[in-house]
Order: structure tokens, then C-alpha cells, then sequence
């Protein structure tokens, strides 16, 4: 894919996808958007010390830094997977890294760490990148938490399914959480056929709702 470093609005970096005409994160700020859905609707929500966590799209890293960051917090056990189905070069992750958001030795490991096996980022999280498409993925762990941030419906269709939802919420423990930033009817719709329940909260700047549904 051919990628465009773009600066949004809280001077944290993200990337423009031309042949998409889509952007990874809100130009109204990737990091401000990733803390409201992610992290305070997501991980400050899991009332569980020890915590898996699925990410669908790990892109530049971002959901993982911040999860890392909020867990010096926390202070939970953290396992975190994290599917890609196009990493990024390390052309590009190198010019991410000229931003404060992305230029700390954790944030350069977690981004430049061996894909398909667990890397101990610290004593509390252990970090296991896949490259693979989640239409091929088949979750041999059950987690508490996902983040579904893949590219929109309009753009990626095939990723916002029922059938993909159903294989999702057959590896969500009980009690366990999913969050996304689209609140499109269909994909509401979709979560509640897999089985979820689906509510819709405040957005960050620039959207107006965005989705956390419960098991």
C-alpha cells in the first residue's frame, strides 16, 4: 500500500492510504481518539488483573503504546495479540518515530518487535504480533478485551460480518469487551446476531458515537 504520513489535530502522526483514500486513525487526533475508544471505553473497563487482549489491526502500533502506557497504571498482566495482514516497512516506521507519541525505546520496541511469536515487552505484558488476515484467523486463546480497529465497512465490507463477529465472540470470555470506532446500524446489527450486547457511547472529537458491546 502506498502510505502518506499525515500530523492530525492533537500533533500525533498517522498514516493516509491512498489506494483507500482512508486514514489509520481521526485527523482530529490519532492519539485522543485511541484513549477514548480503546482505552478509557476498553481497557479502563476490565475489571480482571490478569487480561488478554485482541487487537484487529495492529497498524502503526498505536492501540499497543497506549495500552502499555495506561498499564504502568493499571498495573494488570497484559497478554495482547495483535493481526496484521500489512505490516508497515521500517521505512515508515522510522519516520513515525521522529513524533514524541512514537520515540520511546518501548514505543520503537513494540513497533520493531519479531512478529509471530510472544515477546516480553516487561514482567506484566507480553506482546505477540501476527501477520495474517482475520478472515484466516483462527483465535487459539480467549480474550477479554478486543479492539476492532480495522478499516471502515465502507472500505473493508468482508471484516465486518456476523460470520466474522460469531468466530470473535466465540474467543471473548465472559465478561469480556469489544470496542470499535464505527457505530454504523449494520455492523450494531451484525454484533447483536453474534451475540453481544451492543451499546453505543459518545465519540471522540470529530465522531459522534462509537461502539462498546459486552459478552
Amino acid at each position: 500500500m502506498k502510505l502518506k504520513k499525515v500530523l492530525t489535530a492533537d500533533q500525533s502522526p498517522t498514516l493516509y492510504v491512498s489506494e483507500l483514500d482512508e486514514h489509520y486513525h481521526s485527523v482530529n487526533g490519532a492519539v485522543r481518539e485511541s484513549v477514548h475508544i480503546f482505552i478509557n471505553a476498553g481497557l479502563k473497563q476490565v475489571e480482571k488483573d490478569t487480561v488478554n487482549i485482541l487487537e484487529i489491526g495492529f497498524g502503526t502500533g498505536l492501540n499497543a503504546i497506549l495500552s502499555y502506557t495506561e498499564n504502568l497504571k493499571l498495573k494488570k498482566l497484559i497478554y495482547y495479540e495483535a493481526l496484521e495482514k500489512y505490516p508497515l516497512s521500517h521505512k515508515i516506521i522510522d519516520s513515525l518515530q521522529e513524533n514524541s507519541v512514537f520515540s520511546s525505546e518501548i514505543s520503537k520496541q513494540i513497533q520493531q518487535t519479531i512478529w509471530e511469536k510472544p515477546v516480553k515487552i516487561s514482567d506484566n505484558f507480553t506482546l505477540r504480533k501476527k501477520q495474517i488476515d482475520l478472515l484466516d484467523y483462527h483465535p487459539d486463546k480467549t480474550f477479554d478485551l478486543i479492539y476492532f480497529d480495522a478499516f471502515s465497512p465502507d472500505k473493508q465490507p468482508e471484516l465486518w460480518t456476523e460470520k466474522i463477529f460469531k468466530k470473535l465472540y466465540a474467543a471473548t470470555n465472559k465478561n469480556g469487551i469489544f470496542v470499535t470506532y464505527s457505530a454504523k446500524g449494520t455492523v450494531k446489527q451484525a454484533l447483536r446476531n453474534a451475540g453481544y450486547t451492543v451499546k453505543r457511547l459518545p465519540g471522540p472529537a470529530g465522531k459522534r458515537h462509537i461502539i462498546k458491546a459486552d459478552k
